[in-house]
């Protein structure tokens, strides 16, 4: 790049938002609600472990909600997320490649460091509240995969897909029949001591939701990627016919490889050990079109903003808290721990299932109400500024 010497060192901005796409924010805005669903009855505890975390022998309300988001929530919401993380990364790198601004360093060691930064908030966000953090396995996906993500081929990023996919899909093939007399599927949420659970969440994350996490989101990442080149979600207009048929199938595919293991949480279905073992890696495969059915779903929404003039009060709160979407999914564990485990509030002993998910929907409304107020403020969420100063240095510009 002219202006740099060997071994002379750059300052690297952060580059502006004000021209990003508003379907990928839309989508994170939204799936946010899907992930603080999702995450609140895992805080459940005291009442058996049953399929897929939620609570043993499940009756009325709580059978139906179970059966419910088996089918749209638990197992689509992390596969969206991370194809719009897939997204994003290769967005960075073509505005990079585009403006001209690598100052000096390879776009895929930009990437990386992004990734590194990332990483570090999500382990202390595992280590400090939640052991089930997705922030780090992103940042671990970015560290090990940005040569591919940025430069990678439509057969590697596909391959790379399709065998993430595939091993990932087996670790579901006991879910169907998981039946435990325990107190919690994390001990670190039943333990009255705070340092104990503290302890308990540096093993849990470390060996076992980090990796598994890492290997379930690599696919759906490498598919964002191989969505941003087709640029589907960056004009969503000239696109509408292929994201209207991407959102029926990807999400009618999540409704019925989802019924499977729907009806046995709902204890409609007692399946034999061949179809129980068959039904949590169905569950699992669908959730991965049904987090690519809710990303073009997104984009169709994004397309009929742009015939009206843009979104309405609605829509606004959702691109305003998507584009603070890491802020945000933080602000849910924070609520989360306060509220939950055994040892703090310890409101998590024997909660319903629909007390835990209206307590999830409450959080996930009040984030939206502070990522309005923010976003007409001007200001970005302390989350994003923490992430962009790790990435480019703490004299970066960023656009509100």
């Amino acid at each position: 790049m002219s202006g740099t010497t060997p071994g002379s060192v750059r300052r690297v901005r952060a580059l502006p938002v004000a021209r990003r796409s508003p379907a990928p924010d839309l989508a994170r805005g939204a799936a946010l609600l899907l992930i603080a669903v999702a995450n609140a009855h895992t805080f459940v505890h005291d009442r058996g472990i049953g399929v897929r975390g939620y609570p043993q022998d499940l009756a009325g309300a709580d059978a139906v909600l179970a059966a419910v988001q088996l089918l749209l929530v638990d197992g689509r919401a992390y596969p969206l997320f991370g194809v719009l993380f897939g997204y994003g990364i290769a967005m960075l790198a073509r505005r990079r490649t585009e403006w001209g601004q690598i100052a000096g360093e390879p776009v895929v060691a930009l990437v990386r460091r992004r990734g590194a930064a990332l990483f570090g908030i999500g382990s202390a966000h595992a280590i400090l509240l939640w052991s089930g953090d997705i922030a780090a396995a992103y940042g671990l996906l970015a560290i090990l995969l940005a040569g591919l993500l940025v430069r990678g081929s439509t057969v590697a990023l596909v391959s790379t897909a399709v065998g993430t996919i595939a091993v990932s899909c087996l670790l579901y093939l006991p879910v169907a029949t998981t039946s435990a007399d325990v107190a919690s599927g994390t001990p670190s949420t039943v333990t009255d001591s705070a340092t104990a659970a503290a302890t308990a969440r540096f093993g849990e994350w470390l060996f076992g939701f980090l990796p598994i996490n890492a290997l379930a989101l690599a696919g759906a990442v490498a598919i964002g990627v191989l969505l941003a080149r087709a640029g589907w979600l960056d004009d969503p207009v000239r696109y509408r016919r292929q994201l209207a048929r991407t959102a029926a199938a990807g999400i009618g595919a999540g409704v019925l490889g989802g019924l499977p293991l729907a009806l046995v949480a709902a204890g409609i279905w007692a399946p034999g050990t061949a179809a129980g073992l068959l039904a949590g890696p169905v569950q699992a495969l669908s959730g991965y079109a049904a987090g690519v059915g809710y990303a073009a779903a997104a984009g169709l929404i994004a397309a009929r903003w742009a015939g009206r003039g843009g979104p309405g009060p609605l829509g606004a709160a959702l691109l305003a808290t998507g584009q603070r979407s890491l802020s945000a999914y933080l602000a849910q564990s924070i609520a989360f721990v306060a509220l939950f485990p055994a040892w703090t509030l310890g409101l998590g002993s024997g909660l319903p299932v629909w007390a835990a998910t209206l307590c999830g929907v409450g959080v996930w409304a009040v984030t939206v109400l502070v990522a309005t107020a923010s976003d007409r403020a001007g200001l970005r969420g302390p989350a994003e500024t923490l992430l962009r100063a790790l990435t480019y240095g703490r004299g970066a510009r960023s656009a509100a």
